[in-house]
C-alpha cells in the first residue's frame, strides 16, 4: 500500500529530521535498505515511500511515524550557530582594517598559536574564540598587505605562513558554527596564502581543510570531491621534502579519504584505507598535533570506531572505543566526537542509562560543543521521548538546559 501524500510532504519532514541529526543519506539510505537516490527522491516529494519504509526511515531517525504524518511543525531541534557577528564582518570586509604598522611575524605566530589552543583545549572555545578572533584576523591580514610589494622575501613568507595557521582555525570554527560559506570562503584564503608561501606542506594542510568543509556538505558529489582533493594533496606532498610533518600531514589526508568511504558506504574500502596507508603512517610519526591536525595512533583508532558507528555495527564500535584512551589527546574537540559517537552506539542500541551517561560527562567535557552540536540535540530528544521514568528527571533537565523544553 503506498501512503498518500499529506501537507506538508512526508519528504520534507524526513528532511527536518535527518538533518537536526546531523545524519547522512548515505548511512541513512543503507540502513533502510533502500538506495541514496531514491531517498533524495523521497526528500524532494517526488516519491512517496511505502508504509513499510517509512516505517524503517522513522526507526533510523528514531522519529515517530506520526510526526512525519503530522501537518504540525516539526520539534525544534536546531542548535546555536552563526557565526558571532563581528568576525564575519572582519572576514566579509564589511569593517575597515587597521592602519599604521603591521605587527611583526613572531608576534601574530604567537597570537595564532594561542588562539590554536585555546580552539582546542578550552570548555568555553566558542566565546573565548568570538572575543578574540577579529582583531587577529584583521591584524593578519593587515600584515600580508603591507608585505605583498617590496620587502624582505623571508618575512613575507612568514607572515604567509601564519595567515594559512588562522584560515585554518577560522575554517573549522565556521564550520562548527554552521557558516559553510564563510569556512569554504577561509578555506580558499588559506590555500592562497600557503601557495604564496610556497611551503608544500601547508600546501597539503589548506587540502585538508577543504576535504572536511566538503565533508560537510549535503550537495551529490561533494564526498566524492572531498576524498578526490585529499588523495592528490597527499600524492603531491609524497614529491615534497620528506619530514616527520609531511608524514604526519599524509595521514591527515589520508584520514579524509576514509571518512569519506565511509560517508559513502564503502565500509571495506574504509576499513582498508585505514589500517594499510592512515595506521600505517600513524605508526611512523607517532602521537602528535602537526598543523592542529592531531594525527597519530589514537586519532586513527577514533576513526576506526567512527566507520563502525557510520556502518550501523554499534557493538563493534563500543568494543573498538573500549580499546582507546584519549585521555592524552591535545584536542578536547576531537575527545567531544569521540564521546558524542560513543553515546551514538548506545543510541542505536537504545541502551539509554549508557546514552545518559556519556551525555552528561560531555556536558562536562564541553558545554558548548554539547549546545551546539545536532546530533548530540537529536539524541537527546530521542532519549526525552522513550526514557524510562528511573532517568526522565535528568534527561529532561539537560533538555532544559541545552534549551530543548
Amino acid at each position: 500500500m503506498t501512503l498518500p501524500a499529506p501537507r506538508p510532504p512526508i519528504g520534507l519532514r524526513i528532511k527536518q529530521y535527518r538533518q537536526g541529526g546531523n545524519r547522512s543519506v548515505a548511512v541513512l539510505a543503507g540502513l533502510c535498505g533502500i538506495s541514496e537516490r531514491y531517498w533524495h527522491l523521497i526528500e524532494a516529494g517526488t516519491k512517496v515511500p511505502s508504509a513499510n519504509v517509512l516505517c524503517r526511515i522513522a526507526a533510523e531517525l528514531d522519529a515517530p511515524v506520526g510526526a512525519l504524518l503530522s501537518e504540525e511543525p516539526v520539534e525544534e531541534t536546531a542548535a546555536p550557530s552563526g557565526a558571532a557577528p563581528d568576525v564575519a564582518r572582519v572576514l566579509t570586509g564589511a569593517v575597515p582594517g587597521p592602519s599604521g604598522a603591521p605587527a611583526s611575524a613572531v608576534l601574530l605566530r604567537e597570537r595564532v598559536e594561542q588562539a590554536w589552543r585555546i580552539w582546542q583545549a578550552s570548555k568555553d572555545r566558542f566565546t573565548k574564540a568570538a572575543d578574540i578572533l577579529p582583531a587577529l584576523i584583521a591584524d593578519v591580514e593587515h600584515a600580508v598587505r603591507a608585505h605583498r610589494g617590496e620587502g624582505d622575501a623571508t618575512v613575507r613568507r612568514e607572515v604567509l605562513r601564519v595567515a594559512a595557521d588562522l584560515y585554518g582555525l577560522l575554517r573549522s570554527y565556521c564550520r562548527r558554527t554552521g557558516r559553510l560559506d564563510l569556512a569554504l570562503m577561509v578555506a580558499d584564503r588559506a590555500m592562497r596564502a600557503a601557495e604564496d608561501a610556497d611551503d608544500p606542506v601547508r600546501i597539503a594542510a589548506a587540502a585538508w581543510n577543504f576535504g572536511h568543509v566538503l565533508l560537510s556538505h549535503d550537495e551529490p558529489g561533494a564526498v566524492e570531491e572531498a576524498k578526490g582533493i585529499a588523495l592528490l594533496a597527499a600524492e603531491q606532498l609524497r614529491r615534497a621534502p620528506k619530514s616527520s610533518e609531511a608524514c604526519a600531514m599524509e595521514g591527515a589526508l589520508e584520514l579524509v579519504a576514509v571518512v569519506a568511504d565511509a560517508r559513502l558506504r564503502n565500509w571495506w574500502e574504509a576499513r582498508r584505507r585505514l589500517e594499510e596507508r592512515a595506521a600505517s603512517l600513524a605508526r611512523r610519526v607517532g602521537e602528535g598535533n602537526a598543523h592542529w591536525t592531531v594525527f597519530g595512533p589514537t586519532n586513527v583508532s577514533l576513526h576506526a570506531m567512527s566507520i563502525e558507528m557510520l556502518a550501523g555495527e554499534a557493538a563493534e564500535g563500543l568494543r573498538v572505543a573500549d580499546q582507546v584512551d584519549i585521555s592524552q589527546l591535545p584536542s578536547r574537540e576531537r575527545q567531544f566526537t569521540f564521546g558524542l559517537e560513543v553515546a551514538r552506539c548506545h543510541d542505536l542500541r537504545r541502551e539509554d542509562a549508557a546514552v545518559l551517561v556519556h551525555l552528561l560527562s560531555l556536558e562536562d567535557l564541553a558545554p558548548e560543543d554539547l549546545a551546539r552540536s545536532p546530533l548530540a540535540r537529536d539524541i537527546v530528544l530521542g532519549l526525552r521521548r522513550r526514557v524510562r521514568p528511573t532517568f526522565r528527571t535528568q534527561v529532561n533537565a539537560l533538555a532544559e538546559r541545552l534549551q530543548l523544553a
